[in-house]
């Protein structure tokens, strides 16, 4: 399962972002530090489910679908809040640097209205873009710390050995960061390892993607900071964010207050003045932005981030369904460029073992191995008994 990491300074509105997505209670407050302990939680990434196309009706084994709207499960953590010096040990920057290690994409939530400092204490006309830089050089200073370590551990014997040799030796020394052998070869033909913070820089943008959830857009200031920001970021992926109100959307419709589907929401009969009041503030941000942008900070973090895409194995290509008889009971996660093989292994290790071959259930063509997938198919995988 994909592991979504929520980074960034205390009292960014992480545990909010968390609880918005989840609907988890957690210790939400604005003293720094709330969160100490990884609240860890499952979230979905949303997506037109094909079952419309067939004309049939799916019946998830994990997630769920509704109104023709697949939803997919990840995992969501909410981690310690970093400061300034937190690769030093600073506040809790071990601990939250350690769990950083988990996560294979990162959310940083920040704090755009600027009525927080770095170390997410009050204050008045603080610049977000701070945040954005700070967060980026620790984790950078951290990556370089561990790396200078492992290539003293290898010491004078890498001069003499081959790239490839190198890239393998680096490998073992840098598993526990998550990384794969192939990022740290296509970091090595970018940089070499001569600069060292250039290559922890490399390795970090690699293996640990960026999003950031520009939080608390419903509040003053806001909208000026975040046209400065997508001004000076102009690489990164800024997502407008209001978490408190897409908790406030949930809690409305489990009341049934709302009818909300995740991007839009209508009012129902029974609110009362003061609910409407709040919701019509929230109808504000939506009508702005499009929705609270919780669920596109989501999505896009999984689709465009790390290019994954969605397909459906199923054991019958013709009723799509497992051999429960349950109707595409699997939307599986993987990086766009997977092969059919891949997915077997996905499903199973022993049928990525035994693969013959598989069943486009649109066309009904069987393909091989190397067939590379496309984002909504529906497989049946041909495997030995």
């Amino acid at each position: 399962m994909i592991e979504i990491g929520l980074v960034g300074k205390p009292n960014s509105g992480k545990s909010s972002f968390f609880k918005a997505a989840t609907m988890i209670d957690v210790k939400v407050s604005p003293v720094p530090f709330t969160t100490i302990e990884p609240n860890t939680g499952m979230a979905h990434v949303v997506i037109d489910c094909v079952e419309k196309e067939f004309n049939t009706n799916c019946k998830p084994k994990h997630g769920y679908c509704k109104n023709g709207k697949r939803y997919i499960p990840v995992k969501l953590w909410d981690i310690a809040g970093l400061v300034p010096g937190a690769h030093e040990g600073k506040g809790l920057g071990s601990k939250f640097l350690d769990d950083v290690r988990q996560a294979s994409v990162l959310i940083q939530v920040i704090d755009t209205s600027g009525m927080t400092d770095n170390e997410g204490k009050p204050t008045t006309n603080h610049d977000p873009s701070e945040e954005i830089r700070f967060l980026q050089d620790e984790i950078d200073l951290w990556f370089s710390d561990i790396i200078d370590r492992a290539l003293k551990k290898i010491g004078a014997k890498s001069k003499m050995e081959s790239k490839d040799n190198v890239v393998n030796m680096l490998h073992e020394q840098l598993t526990g960061l998550n990384v794969s052998k192939d990022q740290i070869d296509r970091a090595f033909s970018d940089s070499g390892i001569s600069d060292v913070r250039k290559f922890a820089t490399i390795i970090r943008k690699m293996s640990k993607p960026m999003l950031v959830a520009a939080n608390k857009m419903d509040m003053e200031n806001a909208q000026k900071n975040f046209e400065k920001l997508m001004g000076i970021f102009k690489e990164m992926l800024i997502l407008p964010t209001s978490a408190e109100a897409e908790i406030a959307l949930r809690k409305a419709a489990e009341k049934n207050l709302v009818d909300y589907d995740g991007k839009h929401f209508q009012l129902k009969d029974g609110v009362d003045e003061r609910q409407k009041t709040v919701l019509n503030h929230i109808q504000k941000v939506v009508d702005m932005y499009g929705s609270t942008g919780v669920q596109e900070c989501l999505n896009k973090t999984v689709f465009q981030l790390l290019d994954h895409i969605v397909v459906y194995p199923v054991e019958d290509e013709n009723k799509l369904c497992d051999k429960d008889k349950n109707v595409l009971p699997d939307a599986l996660l993987m990086p766009n460029g997977s092969t059919a093989l891949d997915m077997a292994y996905k499903v199973h290790t022993s049928i990525g073992e035994k693969f013959i071959s598989a069943i486009d259930a649109r066309t009904k063509k069987r393909v091989g191995k190397d067939h590379i997938l496309k984002n909504g198919d529906v497989i049946k995988i041909v495997a030995a008994r």
